[in-house]
């Protein structure tokens, strides 16, 4: 019985392990490798702070994958060793001991680190730093954005790529609509300071340019966070920049595993989108954010590009069926509510990266129903994935 090891129980990973366990079913034995005992899904975190999302209906916990026979090691995989087959984990919480485990495939799907340590003064005041994207600090964020009632909002993008490109946009649109719905958004100064020469994704921009003006929201683009202070923010150019609510995405990076074991610098080295296998291993592949994909990282692109691992998988063990899979999708951008209501409108749309160049388009119009539609797909996903509907 062949052994498959996943590392990382996201979307990625879970789209792998469940599609395995249904086409190999009784010929392998997967197991997934997580550092926590739950998932906490990210699509619809930014709605958190206007209270239109949930914790409950967003996390998952791993219980009802093993009716499918698929095993969960809980821990932090801190080593990988390609050439003899081996990963290994730290003990965790959960009970589980420092192990070792073998493998015929492995597959990388840990998610990124977000990285600040190259940011001047972020080892000091790391604490004054909030983002949406897990599940502590989104929460602190929204207690702030509740609790103050003047000053600076500063929200920062990194240089792309980076997880959920319209997240910096939506935190700051829903920072607008949470200080506009309190009373107090004349008293605060917005301000989405972005790496990139165009928020992301880029197609979208000119929507996002339109919303901020009519919001009063300042844009500056092209510029690096270098530094952070108490109550202040350093840019490449110099500029300094006062918050009272800072919102910084830091850069993002695949776990440091990765680089040491030889398998890329910044990101897992894949042999194309299509390939998700190690150019220098068969039996190593990766999918989702961790992967060095010529993509936006969202959850579309992770669940795709597992697909692509797990046919990848199925093809070498001789398994002539597939499931269908191609790197195009519709998505949704959250853009607040310029009038404070807490009923976010959303921006639609979709991406064919099956062509070259690829081709976008969008509907230029916002609308409520396209902030549910982003909810029921979300939903469906978690189902699928993890086996049960939120209660």
């Amino acid at each position: 019985m062949k052994k498959i090891v996943i590392v990382g129980g996201g979307i990625a990973g879970m789209g792998i392990a469940n599609t395995l366990a249904d086409k190999l079913k009784g010929k392998a034995e997967i197991t997934v490798i997580n550092k926590e005992d739950f998932y906490f899904a990210g699509p619809s975190r930014p709605l958190i702070l206007t209270g239109e999302q949930n914790y409950h209906r967003i996390i998952r916990g791993y219980e009802n994958v093993g009716v499918k026979g698929i095993k969960l090691v809980v821990g932090n995989v801190y080593k990988v060793d390609p050439d003899n087959r081996k990963v290994y984990v730290s003990e965790s919480t959960f009970g589980n001991k420092d192990s070792v485990l073998d493998y015929d495939y492995l597959v990388l799907t840990p998610g990124i680190v977000f990285d600040g340590s190259k940011i001047t003064g972020y080892d000091k005041f790391w604490w004054k730093n909030t983002t949406v994207y897990d599940p502590g600090r989104v929460n602190v964020l929204k207690e702030r954005l509740w609790s103050q009632n003047e000053g600076s909002v500063i929200v920062y993008a990194p240089k792309a790529p980076y997880r959920c490109a319209p997240a910096p946009t939506e935190t700051t649109l829903l920072a607008h609509t949470v200080l506009t719905h309190r009373g107090v958004r004349q008293k605060f100064n917005i301000i989405h300071i972005d790496a990139n020469d165009k928020t992301q994704p880029p197609f979208i921009m000119d929507i996002v340019k339109q919303t901020y003006e009519k919001a009063g929201i300042q844009l500056v683009t092209n510029q690096e966070i270098t530094e952070i202070g108490e109550d202040y923010v350093v840019t490449s150019s110099g500029e300094k920049y006062k918050y009272t609510i800072l919102a910084m995405l830091e850069p993002n990076r695949a776990p440091k595993f990765i680089d040491e074991a030889g398998l890329g610098k910044g990101y897992v080295d894949i042999r194309s989108p299509q390939d998700l296998r190690h150019p220098k291993y068969d039996d190593v592949l990766s999918a989702g954010d961790a992967a060095k994909l010529p993509f936006p990282k969202n959850q579309e692109i992770a669940f795709e590009s597992a697909m692509f691992a797990a046919n990848k998988i199925l093809e070498m063990e001789g398994v002539s069926e597939k499931v269908p899979v191609q790197y195009a999708f519709v998505g949704w951008a959250y853009m607040g509510n310029l009038e404070g209501k807490l009923e976010t409108l959303s921006l639609q749309f979709q991406m064919d990266l099956t062509t070259q160049p690829p081709k976008p388009t969008k509907d230029p119009q916002l609308k409520r129903d396209y902030t549910l539609q982003k909810d029921r797909w979300e939903q469906a996903y978690l189902e699928k994935l993890f086996g049960y509907k939120a209660i």
